[in-house]
């Protein structure tokens, strides 16, 4: 499913207008994005859990050279599914 298809439902089954709905959307997303942003989790009851987590820093191998190089430590996002959607897809 593509945004604009969650966009398409969120406007049909809330007689919302498309345009109020894509904001919508896109408010959820941008509000998502800066919590993780500010290192904060979001917690979506049932659904699941997005939060930041830090990947140690290691060495890795250039495939092109085969160099070794230092990869550093980064901070990447991350989902954790809820009960709830688990069970939906597992139905």
């Amino acid at each position: 499913m593509k945004k604009s298809e969650i966009v398409a439902s969120l406007a049909d089954s809330n007689d919302l207008s498309r345009g109020k709905a894509e904001k919508v959307v896109d408010d959820l997303l941008d509000l998502i994005a800066e919590a993780l942003a500010k290192g904060d989790k979001v917690v979506l009851s049932g659904f699941g859990t997005f939060e930041v987590r830090t990947r140690v820093a290691r060495s890795g191998r250039n495939p092109r050279t085969g160099e070794t190089i230092d990869v550093p430590e980064q901070k990447t996002p991350a989902f954790k599914v809820g009960k709830l959607l688990k069970d939906a897809v597992n139905k």
